[in-house]
């Protein structure tokens, strides 16, 4: 059988991470999916810029469309981010026939509702399992692990950035300005850092959870949002002194009126499992009917860390190569009322 190739899109951090994981577990990836797969080409702005990983058996281009176009390549691994020429390209892919692996929170939460029906109307799968703290298997664990049960709420922090600097202003007791300032300078936050101190970020994350949670269409407009950005350190010390710690939640919840969606820091007492996740890590607690609560903490950000999800998505899809579309899990996990 022929090996499946595979495209990417973007080789920056977890491009290359991708491309690390792939080529070093190759073997126990393929026994895995139950076939080859091979990095067919990569496609990245600027080749000259050193990358995080050995290009030299892959064929590069600086062209993303010359992959989207390629009739050899099965699957599109989305990597660039944003939702300007990502979403251009995404939808090209789908066009194409190709299969699509997207680590994009921001595309997903946005334009997801149409990439998705497009997705169906041609047969191909959209996969985003790390668009959501990346190397925690969130999205499957709902999907398909707590399949049996009804969900009633998820909290989770879901934003490495402003977790790492909550945790700065407890335990060294600094100022948010500073703590924003060396998350900058280690790679935790960009330059403008918007997104993750505002909260934005994390409302992406939520509003993918709470549709996968409740069978929802995706409802990005619809989250309530605060950030962090007006916590000073008195906050944090009162908190600490009235036995809370504060953190910075995404919180989705089935009420007797519908779905509540928000995201803003909160008093967790000092006990609790959530209060103690602490520097860039994640968690999220999802409670089933059934099961009750259950809790995923690891890595929500990283090279590698994101890679393994992407590398689970890849062999999903190829695993389910051979299944006719029309009986796929679809894309959020429910099909819609007759």
């Amino acid at each position: 059988m022929q090996s499946v190739k595979i495209g990417i899109l973007g080789l920056g951090t977890v491009g290359s991470g991708t491309v690390n994981v792939l080529t070093r577990n190759s073997r126990e990836i393929s026994r895995r999916a139950g076939r080859d797969m091979e990095i067919y080409r990569a496609a990245d702005r600027d080749l000259d810029k050193p990358k995080g990983c050995d290009t030299s058996a892959i064929n590069l281009t600086d062209d993303a469309f010359d992959i989207i176009n390629d009739p050899d390549i099965q699957i599109v691994v989305e990597l660039i981010g944003g939702t300007g020429v990502a979403k251009e390209l995404v939808i090209k892919a789908i066009e194409n026939g190709k299969h699509v692996v997207t680590a994009n929170k921001a595309l997903i939460a946005m334009h997801g509702n149409e990439l998705f029906e497009l997705a169906q109307e041609r047969g191909v799968t959209i996969s985003f399992e790390a668009a959501v703290a990346g190397g925690i298997p969130i999205i499957k664990a709902m999907r398909e692990g707590l399949a049996g049960n009804r969900i009633e709420w998820l909290a989770g922090i879901i934003n490495g950035t402003g977790n790492f600097i909550l945790t700065e202003m407890r335990e060294k007791g600094r100022d948010f300005a500073d703590v924003l300032a060396e998350a900058q300078a280690l790679g935790y936050a960009e330059a403008d850092p918007t997104f993750d101190i505002e909260g934005i970020d994390a409302a992406h994350k939520l509003t993918i959870m709470a549709s996968i949670a409740f069978g929802i269409p995706l409802q990005f407009d619809k989250c309530y949002t605060e950030g962090i950005s007006r916590i000073a350190q008195e906050d944090v010390l009162n908190a600490n002194e009235l036995g809370y710690r504060i953190k910075h939640l995404g919180i989705a919840k089935k009420t007797t009126s519908g779905v509540e969606l928000r995201v803003h820091p909160t008093l967790i007492p000092q006990r609790r499992l959530l209060a103690n996740v602490n520097g860039v890590m994640n968690a999220v607690v999802v409670k089933g009917d059934a099961v009750g609560p259950t809790l995923y903490y690891g890595a929500g950000a990283g090279s590698e860390a994101t890679a393994s999800a992407v590398v689970a998505d890849i062999v999903d899809i190829v695993r389910a190569l051979t299944t006719d579309p029309e009986n796929r899990v679809p894309h959020l996990a429910f099909q819609p009322d007759a």
